[in-house]
């Protein structure tokens, strides 16, 4: 008979609400060989094309950079105002010789960090990313280790980073979801700086550049985040926008041209903005489910959402929404009210489309020696359920 240690997974079945429409919902492709449309609330993937299989991230790895450079940032260890040293090596393989994309930065000059920062996002500069490295880590092989520690820390399981600049490298990749989850640690993490991203253009040593993200142009709500292009790895681009009142993330890679990418990252993100609606379920503080406790006070604990639970349904979607709640269990008091315990998890046509965390909505205390009693005796007889 197995034990409450071995029964680690509870499983809740709820009915949520009828069919929400009867027409099937109408199937999305891209052009894309790799893309990922992400809900960025939740991290929930709504769209999956070869999300978890190898690519190069060409300048899209200039995320990570970037992300270091903000946590050294946050953390007080760099200043936006410090200047770093173009090297011999950002000068002559990140600049304007090297035929890449470039701020034009002088040799032997100095810059200030957020000048470098804005070069890297609007301009794409590897000079500017290669300075930033240095700068920071001394080297750019020791800024790679950095890139790939934080990698490590915020969940990516796809990546290897050996360069700031994305410059092609056998031993550099990523994927598109790795990519989509760098873009929303950015967004999460530092709102501070991600305004700079849909800035339109950056000049520097009188050369003025416009942003690469076409996208920014075209009145659909994209404000983020990053371009790549090498001759191996085609065309790609992580997109982001909030214009239907959530924000979204996407990822496409492998494309033929810059008018392609444009195209297929416009079309994955209205399909996301346009192709789901909201439908609102749980107001705040209503429960979701009731989970069993062991031993306390209470049988059961509810579980809640943080604020309303609305869901993004596919419009017309047939099997539509089928969810379920799943906890830990045993759970064990003390429980604290607002402490995590599950999540609500929403599939349409067998694809999940939402993962919303739950909370305890009321705190419950050890109960006495006559419910630890009968609680055991209860699992003693039926098993935990």
């Amino acid at each position: 008979m197995r034990t409450f240690a071995d029964r680690m997974f509870g499983l809740v079945l709820l009915v949520l609400l009828a069919l929400v429409g009867a027409a099937r919902a109408q199937e999305f492709d891209t052009k894309a060989p790799y893309a990922v449309l992400m809900d960025y609330e939740s991290g929930t993937i709504l769209f999956n094309k070869n999300a978890d299989e190898r690519l190069e991230p060409a300048s899209m790895a200039k995320l990570m950079t970037l992300a270091v450079v903000f946590d050294q940032l946050q953390q007080r260890k760099l200043q936006p105002t410090d200047e770093f040293f173009i090297s011999e090596h950002a000068w002559r393989d990140g600049g304007a010789a090297s035929g890449g994309s470039t701020m034009f930065a002088e040799l032997n000059s100095k810059i200030q960090v957020m000048d470098l920062v804005r070069s890297v996002i609007i301009q794409s500069g590897n000079d500017a990313a290669i300075a930033l490295a240095e700068g920071i880590a001394g080297t750019e092989v020791s800024f790679a280790q950095m890139m790939n520690r934080l990698a490590s820390e915020i969940g990516l399981t796809g990546s290897s980073f050996v360069n700031a600049t994305g410059l092609p490298d056998p031993d550099q990749y990523s994927t598109a979801r790795d990519l989509a989850t760098i873009a929303r640690f950015i967004i999460a993490q530092f709102p501070e700086y991600y305004p700079i991203f849909s800035e339109k253009e950056f000049t520097w040593n009188k050369i003025r550049q416009l942003n690469r993200n076409s996208l920014l142009e075209i009145g659909i709500g994209v404000d983020g985040l990053k371009t790549g292009h090498t001759e191996a790895s085609g065309y790609g681009e992580v997109v982001s926008t909030a214009a239907s009142g959530r924000r979204l993330i996407g990822v496409l890679h492998g494309m033929k041209s810059m008018s392609e990418r444009t195209e297929e990252a416009r079309k994955l993100i209205t399909w996301g903005t346009r192709g789901f609606e909201l439908v609102p379920v749980y107001p705040e503080g209503k429960p979701v489910a009731h989970a069993n406790v062991y031993g306390g006070a209470s049988e059961t604990v509810p579980l809640v959402g943080k604020g309303n639970i609305d869901l993004f349904l596919p419009k017309g979607a047939q099997n539509c929404p089928q969810a379920i709640v799943t906890y830990s269990a045993p759970i064990l008091p003390p429980i604290e009210k607002g402490q995590p315990l599950g999540q609500l998890q929403v599939s349409c046509n067998g694809t999940v489309v939402q993962v919303t965390p739950l909370y305890a909505g009321e705190a419950v205390a050890e109960g006495d020696i006559v419910r630890k009693a009968t609680d055991a005796l209860k699992e003693l007889a039926l098993g935990w359920l």
